[in-house]
């Protein structure tokens, strides 16, 4: 038996494809995605993350699932050298990303926003997000914002796949808007296939066709969530944190495969702060793979089209 459930969720598409186990599967794990998603959502004034950030300074008490999520931002940012942060909630911000995308951009072309100056960081002590996982708590420090952006949905993707597989799924693909993560044997017995698009040509010709059996593809790009400021002049959401600003340079975007959905994210992200020749050695080093999309061409690790990742990002 295959079940299949599309909805809006995480601001983004989400498709959920389960193969086997018992009939209500696909259900429980879509509502499954909408309570990480209101427990995380930085646009919901009651969610974890938004009492978190507005607690600043203080300890907060939050779900597993949360400290999990902070947990693994942070040990993100250590193994990116910072390149990955996930405390750049007042610089997202400033760039005009202060509304869901579907009120910033409901045409898809880019909607008009106010540019502000990224703000100075006023920081008593480090910018790290602590946990207590013996309390279930967490403490944004004073002076930043906690954003999972969209490790979100990498992480959300991760937890669903685990819990239908725990559940007696055989198989199962948790799709959130791009971020992908499956396992299991695919509704025909084999691999998953899942394509890469071309962010230059969408609708056209996959970039790239990819076979998993286990494993998750995640893809950042500044060619679809941007926007447009008054003074004409346009933004995106992927923030450099050296400047606080939405990153420069040719890399229009970035498609990683790693053993996991937040591996994955994080990866992703870090391409348009890194040289895309180097970023592609980044990616072997760190047991995923991957392409680079710039001004100038596509670049493609080894092995792309079948390719088993290997659980990195570790040290804590």
């Amino acid at each position: 038996m295959v079940q299949e459930r599309r909805a809006r969720v995480m601001g983004s598409d989400a498709h959920l494809i389960v193969v086997g186990g018992a009939h209500d599967l696909a259900d429980t794990a879509l509502e499954r995605v909408r309570d990480l998603e209101r427990r995380w959502s930085r646009f919901l004034p009651d969610s974890e993350v938004s009492r978190a950030n507005a607690n600043a300074g203080e300890w907060t008490r939050v779900s597993p699932a949360t400290v999990a999520l902070v947990e693994r931002a942070e040990l993100a940012r250590r193994c990116t050298a910072g390149r990955f942060d996930p405390t750049l909630l007042a610089q997202v911000r400033a760039a005009g990303y202060d509304r869901t995308f579907d009120l910033l951009d409901g045409t898809g072309r880019g909607s008009t926003a106010e540019a502000a100056e990224a703000p100075a960081r006023d920081l008593d002590g480090p910018a790290e997000v602590l946990v207590d996982r013996a309390a279930s708590s967490i403490l944004v420090p004073r002076g930043v914002g906690f954003d999972p952006g969209g490790m979100g949905k990498g992480f959300a993707a991760d937890l669903v796949l685990d819990e239908l597989r725990d559940d007696g799924a055989a198989g199962a693909c948790v799709n959130l808007g791009g971020d992908v993560r499956v396992g299991g044997p695919g509704p025909g017995g084999g691999d998953w296939v899942v394509t890469v698009e071309d962010p230059r040509d969408p609708g056209g010709g996959p970039l790239a066709t990819l076979h998993l059996a286990d494993g998750a593809v995640a893809t950042s790009s500044r060619c679809r969530r941007r926007w447009l400021h008054t003074d004409g002049t346009t933004a995106h959401h992927l923030i450099d944190p050296s400047t606080g600003a939405p990153a420069v340079g040719s890399t229009l975007a970035a498609t990683v495969v790693a053993a996991e959905g937040w591996q994955a994210e994080a990866l992703a992200t870090t391409a348009f702060l890194s040289p895309p020749a180097s970023f592609v050695a980044q990616l072997t080093a760190a047991g995923a793979t991957g392409l680079i999309v710039t001004e100038h061409g596509v670049m493609r690790a080894p092995e792309l089209a079948r390719f088993t990742p290997r659980p990195q990002l570790s040290g804590r």
